[in-house]
Protein backbone atom coordinates (compact mmCIF):
# COMPACT_ATOMS: atom_id res chain seq x y z
CA UNK A 1 0.00 0.00 0.00
CA UNK A 2 1.62 3.43 -0.66
CA UNK A 3 2.45 5.72 2.00
CA UNK A 4 0.71 8.62 2.83
CA UNK A 5 1.94 12.14 2.80
CA UNK A 6 0.64 12.78 6.46
CA UNK A 7 2.70 9.27 7.59
CA UNK A 8 6.15 10.64 5.30
CA UNK A 9 5.94 13.92 7.53
CA UNK A 10 5.60 12.12 10.28
CA UNK A 11 8.70 9.64 9.76
CA UNK A 12 11.02 12.67 9.55
CA UNK A 13 9.69 14.19 12.76
CA UNK A 14 12.03 13.54 16.33
CA UNK A 15 10.69 11.97 19.27
CA UNK A 16 10.96 15.32 20.46
CA UNK A 17 8.28 16.79 17.80
CA UNK A 18 11.42 18.50 15.62
CA UNK A 19 12.59 18.01 12.35
CA UNK A 20 15.03 14.64 13.04
CA UNK A 21 17.58 15.77 10.18
CA UNK A 22 18.02 19.11 11.79
CA UNK A 23 18.42 17.50 15.12
CA UNK A 24 21.14 14.81 13.49
CA UNK A 25 22.79 18.12 11.87
CA UNK A 26 23.78 19.95 14.95
CA UNK A 27 24.32 16.97 16.61
CA UNK A 28 27.36 15.69 14.26
CA UNK A 29 28.44 19.56 14.24
CA UNK A 30 28.29 19.23 18.69
CA UNK A 31 30.56 15.92 17.99
CA UNK A 32 32.84 17.47 15.51
CA UNK A 33 33.03 20.28 18.16
CA UNK A 34 33.57 17.46 20.98
CA UNK A 35 36.24 15.58 18.53
CA UNK A 36 38.37 19.30 18.54
CA UNK A 37 36.96 20.40 15.29
CA UNK A 38 37.83 17.21 12.37
CA UNK A 39 36.57 13.82 12.37
CA UNK A 40 36.20 10.93 9.81
CA UNK A 41 33.24 9.60 8.48
CA UNK A 42 34.10 5.79 11.15
CA UNK A 43 34.34 8.11 13.96
CA UNK A 44 30.87 9.94 13.56
CA UNK A 45 29.07 6.85 12.65
CA UNK A 46 30.81 5.13 16.07
CA UNK A 47 29.85 8.08 18.08
CA UNK A 48 26.61 8.89 17.35
CA UNK A 49 25.31 5.49 15.91
CA UNK A 50 23.95 6.49 12.73
CA UNK A 51 24.75 4.83 9.52
CA UNK A 52 27.18 5.53 6.78
CA UNK A 53 24.92 6.58 4.42
CA UNK A 54 22.81 9.02 6.84
CA UNK A 55 25.79 10.59 8.29
CA UNK A 56 27.85 10.81 4.50
CA UNK A 57 24.35 13.01 3.33
CA UNK A 58 23.99 15.04 6.21
CA UNK A 59 27.70 15.79 5.87
CA UNK A 60 27.61 16.68 1.98
CA UNK A 61 24.48 19.15 3.13
CA UNK A 62 26.46 20.95 5.89
CA UNK A 63 29.57 21.22 3.53
CA UNK A 64 27.37 22.46 0.53
CA UNK A 65 26.18 25.42 2.86
CA UNK A 66 29.81 25.84 4.39
CA UNK A 67 29.59 24.55 7.70
CA UNK A 68 31.55 21.85 7.25
CA UNK A 69 34.37 21.21 4.97
CA UNK A 70 36.09 18.01 3.46
CA UNK A 71 39.80 18.15 3.85
CA UNK A 72 41.94 16.54 1.39
CA UNK A 73 42.77 13.63 3.77
CA UNK A 74 39.25 13.16 3.11
CA UNK A 75 38.33 13.74 7.04
CA UNK A 76 35.71 16.37 7.81
CA UNK A 77 36.15 19.83 9.76
CA UNK A 78 33.50 22.48 10.97
CA UNK A 79 33.77 25.37 8.75
CA UNK A 80 33.93 28.94 8.42
CA UNK A 81 30.12 29.83 8.30
CA UNK A 82 30.36 28.51 11.71
CA UNK A 83 32.30 31.71 12.91
CA UNK A 84 29.60 34.48 12.02
CA UNK A 85 27.11 32.22 14.25
CA UNK A 86 29.38 31.95 17.18
CA UNK A 87 30.48 35.64 17.30
CA UNK A 88 26.69 36.41 17.31
CA UNK A 89 25.77 34.32 19.85
CA UNK A 90 28.73 35.25 22.19
CA UNK A 91 27.52 38.70 21.61
CA UNK A 92 24.52 37.76 22.58
CA UNK A 93 25.02 36.07 25.52
CA UNK A 94 26.80 38.45 26.73
CA UNK A 95 24.04 40.78 26.44
CA UNK A 96 21.77 38.78 28.65
CA UNK A 97 24.27 38.22 31.40
CA UNK A 98 25.05 42.06 31.36
CA UNK A 99 22.01 42.66 33.91
CA UNK A 100 23.29 39.84 36.53
CA UNK A 101 26.76 41.22 36.06
CA UNK A 102 25.24 44.84 37.20
CA UNK A 103 23.99 43.46 40.27
CA UNK A 104 27.13 41.71 40.92
CA UNK A 105 28.81 44.96 40.75
CA UNK A 106 26.32 46.76 42.57
CA UNK A 107 26.20 44.34 45.63
CA UNK A 108 30.14 44.06 45.81
CA UNK A 109 31.70 47.40 44.58
CA UNK A 110 34.15 44.92 42.16
CA UNK A 111 34.29 44.43 38.75
CA UNK A 112 32.21 41.50 37.24
CA UNK A 113 33.49 39.41 34.23
CA UNK A 114 31.90 36.61 32.07
CA UNK A 115 34.38 34.42 30.73
CA UNK A 116 33.44 31.10 27.67
CA UNK A 117 36.01 28.41 27.12
CA UNK A 118 36.79 28.60 23.41
CA UNK A 119 38.33 25.68 22.53
CA UNK A 120 41.74 25.92 24.83
CA UNK A 121 41.88 29.27 25.52
CA UNK A 122 39.55 31.54 28.13
CA UNK A 123 37.57 34.60 26.06
CA UNK A 124 35.76 37.07 27.91
CA UNK A 125 32.83 37.95 26.58
CA UNK A 126 30.48 40.73 28.92
CA UNK A 127 32.17 42.56 31.62
CA UNK A 128 30.55 45.68 33.95
CA UNK A 129 33.15 47.83 35.39
CA UNK A 130 33.43 48.36 39.02
CA UNK A 131 32.36 52.10 39.61
CA UNK A 132 36.03 52.59 42.07
CA UNK A 133 38.63 54.48 40.55
CA UNK A 134 41.34 51.81 40.85
CA UNK A 135 39.58 49.12 39.17
CA UNK A 136 40.08 45.84 36.67
CA UNK A 137 38.93 46.49 33.10
CA UNK A 138 39.24 43.28 30.72
CA UNK A 139 38.24 44.00 27.03
CA UNK A 140 35.93 41.86 26.31
CA UNK A 141 36.67 39.55 23.15
CA UNK A 142 40.13 39.32 25.01
CA UNK A 143 41.58 35.75 24.89
CA UNK A 144 43.64 34.34 27.97
CA UNK A 145 45.21 30.73 29.18
CA UNK A 146 42.99 29.15 30.91
CA UNK A 147 45.56 28.12 33.86
CA UNK A 148 46.51 31.91 35.21
CA UNK A 149 42.37 32.57 35.74
CA UNK A 150 40.11 32.21 37.92
CA UNK A 151 37.84 31.65 34.99
CA UNK A 152 39.75 29.14 33.41
CA UNK A 153 40.09 26.89 36.88
CA UNK A 154 36.04 27.49 36.90
CA UNK A 155 35.48 25.79 33.79
CA UNK A 156 38.16 23.15 34.13
CA UNK A 157 37.37 22.13 37.45
CA UNK A 158 34.78 19.03 36.35
CA UNK A 159 36.69 18.64 33.54
CA UNK A 160 38.34 14.30 33.50
CA UNK A 161 42.43 14.99 34.67
CA UNK A 162 43.55 13.84 31.07
CA UNK A 163 41.81 15.98 29.20
CA UNK A 164 42.78 19.12 31.15
CA UNK A 165 46.64 17.42 30.94
CA UNK A 166 45.99 16.89 27.39
CA UNK A 167 44.67 20.81 26.94
CA UNK A 168 47.70 22.24 29.15
CA UNK A 169 50.40 20.21 27.03
CA UNK A 170 48.50 22.07 23.77
CA UNK A 171 48.95 25.42 25.11
CA UNK A 172 51.92 25.18 27.94
CA UNK A 173 51.51 27.14 31.14
CA UNK A 174 53.67 30.12 31.06
CA UNK A 175 54.15 32.31 34.00
CA UNK A 176 52.25 35.47 33.84
CA UNK A 177 53.38 36.38 37.90
CA UNK A 178 55.58 34.60 39.67
CA UNK A 179 52.71 33.24 41.51
CA UNK A 180 50.98 31.70 38.27
CA UNK A 181 50.52 28.17 38.69
CA UNK A 182 53.21 26.39 36.06
CA UNK A 183 52.81 22.69 36.32
CA UNK A 184 49.94 20.96 35.55
CA UNK A 185 49.98 18.15 38.69
CA UNK A 186 49.76 21.59 40.62
CA UNK A 187 47.12 23.04 38.06
CA UNK A 188 45.25 19.83 38.84
CA UNK A 189 45.72 19.99 42.39
CA UNK A 190 44.11 23.68 42.11
CA UNK A 191 40.87 21.70 40.57
CA UNK A 192 40.26 19.57 42.91
CA UNK A 193 40.49 23.24 45.81
CA UNK A 194 37.54 24.35 43.20
CA UNK A 195 35.62 21.49 43.76
CA UNK A 196 35.85 21.30 47.02
CA UNK A 197 35.40 24.28 47.94
CA UNK A 198 32.49 25.56 45.22
CA UNK A 199 34.62 28.04 43.86
CA UNK A 200 38.08 29.36 42.36
CA UNK A 201 40.55 32.15 42.70
CA UNK A 202 43.34 34.17 41.11
CA UNK A 203 45.51 35.31 44.11
CA UNK A 204 48.04 37.00 41.71
CA UNK A 205 48.23 34.68 39.41
CA UNK A 206 47.27 36.55 36.48
CA UNK A 207 48.06 40.17 37.21
CA UNK A 208 50.17 41.15 40.48
CA UNK A 209 47.61 43.15 43.11
CA UNK A 210 44.83 41.60 41.81
CA UNK A 211 42.61 38.96 43.12
CA UNK A 212 39.55 37.27 41.28
CA UNK A 213 37.17 34.56 42.13
CA UNK A 214 34.82 32.92 40.04
CA UNK A 215 31.95 30.41 39.87
CA UNK A 216 30.67 28.44 36.94
CA UNK A 217 27.54 29.04 35.22
CA UNK A 218 25.16 25.40 36.03
CA UNK A 219 24.10 23.79 33.02
CA UNK A 220 25.12 26.48 30.39
CA UNK A 221 24.35 25.97 27.03
CA UNK A 222 27.73 26.43 26.92
CA UNK A 223 30.91 26.22 29.48
CA UNK A 224 30.49 29.37 30.75
CA UNK A 225 31.78 30.77 34.26
CA UNK A 226 31.21 34.41 35.70
CA UNK A 227 33.41 36.38 38.10
CA UNK A 228 34.37 39.17 40.57
CA UNK A 229 37.99 40.82 40.60
CA UNK A 230 39.44 43.42 42.33
CA UNK A 231 42.37 45.31 43.97
CA UNK A 232 43.68 42.84 46.75
CA UNK A 233 43.18 44.94 49.41
CA UNK A 234 39.59 44.93 48.57
CA UNK A 235 39.29 41.31 47.75
CA UNK A 236 40.33 40.12 50.96
CA UNK A 237 39.18 36.56 52.92
CA UNK A 238 36.57 38.01 54.38
CA UNK A 239 35.07 39.78 51.50
CA UNK A 240 35.33 36.03 49.96
CA UNK A 241 33.28 34.73 52.23
CA UNK A 242 30.29 37.61 51.74
CA UNK A 243 31.27 37.78 47.99
CA UNK A 244 30.78 33.71 46.81
CA UNK A 245 27.29 32.91 48.12
CA UNK A 246 26.50 35.96 46.28
CA UNK A 247 28.17 35.14 43.08
CA UNK A 248 26.94 30.99 43.25
CA UNK A 249 23.29 32.86 43.69
CA UNK A 250 23.75 35.02 40.82
CA UNK A 251 25.28 31.90 38.40
CA UNK A 252 22.31 30.13 38.92
CA UNK A 253 19.78 32.85 38.29
CA UNK A 254 21.94 33.02 34.74
CA UNK A 255 21.45 29.52 34.33
CA UNK A 256 17.88 29.90 34.82
CA UNK A 257 17.92 32.98 32.41
CA UNK A 258 19.80 30.76 29.78
CA UNK A 259 17.71 28.17 30.18
CA UNK A 260 14.56 30.02 29.39
CA UNK A 261 16.37 31.66 26.34
CA UNK A 262 17.49 27.99 25.18
CA UNK A 263 13.90 26.82 25.59
CA UNK A 264 11.34 25.28 23.27
CA UNK A 265 9.02 28.25 21.53
CA UNK A 266 6.09 28.45 22.04
CA UNK A 267 3.86 26.62 20.09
Amino acid sequence: MPTSSASTTDSARSATGGVQSLERAFDLLERMADAGGEVGLSELSASSGLPLPTIHRLMRTLVACGYVRQQPNRRYALGPRLIRLGESAARLLGTWARPHLARLVEETGETANMALLDGDEIVYVAQVPSKHSMRMFTEVGRRVLPHSTGVGKALLADFPADEVRALLGRTGMPAATDKTITTPDGFIAALADVRRQGYAIDDNEQEIGVRCLAVSVPNSPTAAAISISGPAGRVTEAATDRMVPLLQQVAAELSEALLTSNGNPAA
